[in-house]
């Protein structure tokens, strides 16, 4: 379906089905019970996206990692410890003595939504992790156009590139299993195409988010 594909930040997402065995070894399944404390931690913007970086871009420093996202190699620097002591980073070879290098140490992080529900803080985690999403997707828009115009990326992404804005009426049943098409076909299509010289990273962020009718002339300010 040309032009009608969404993206996500990298590699968050939320589990809605068991994972294969080869899946489950890059996946982190977060426990809102058991890992109260790393959900803790990560319900930080930052963290979430220094995360992201290093599972789209590969290891890298906390200064690399500060230029990217404005913030200082201090500051970076911290926020990857306190990810190192909840296992979502740890140290990757170096290149030199210099500095410290840091990887991700799972390709993807997911849970369960009704699990999340459990408490505020895991409540929040979600909340944060949806928004950095959608910042991501922005960032990924702008460069996705750098990208075009410049010549980077060849033609033959111009028609099936895009962004969905949908709004069809399901069941959550019928939502549920949208959800697990939509993982069981990229699954296959990542497969099938892992070796293909012309695949390109493609930033894909999928949204099932059903909404309770409003009353007759309520501004969108006015619903929270």
């Amino acid at each position: 379906m040309p032009g009608d594909q969404p993206n996500q930040q990298p590699n968050q997402r939320d589990d809605r089905q068991p994972r294969q065995e080869d899946q489950r070894s890059q996946e982190r399944v977060l426990d809102p019970e058991q890992d109260a404390a790393a959900l803790k931690a990560l319900t930080h913007p930052l963290r979430i996206r220094l995360l992201g970086y290093l599972r789209q871009d590969g290891p890298a420093t906390a200064s690399e990692l500060a230029a990217r996202a404005g913030e200082s190699s201090a500051s970076t620097s911290y926020h990857l410890r306190v990810l190192a002591k909840y296992a979502f980073v740890a140290e990757a070879e170096h290149r030199d003595g210099r500095e410290r290098r840091w990887r991700a140490v799972h390709a993807v992080t997911s849970w369960s939504n009704k699990a999340m529900e459990a408490s505020p803080g895991s409540r929040a985690y979600v909340t944060v992790t949806r928004r950095v999403q959608v910042e991501h997707l922005e960032a990924s828009l702008a460069q996705h156009d750098a990208d075009m115009a410049e010549g980077r990326l060849d033609e033959a992404w111009v028609e099936p590139s895009g962004i969905s804005d949908l709004m069809p009426r399901l069941t959550p049943e019928s939502l549920t299993e949208l959800w697990d098409v939509i993982d069981r076909t990229l699954n296959e299509l990542t497969a099938r195409d892992a070796d293909d010289p012309r695949a390109a990273q493609v930033m894909f962020l999928a949204a099932g988010l059903p909404l309770a009718p409003r009353p007759p002339g309520v501004k969108d300010e006015d619903v929270s």
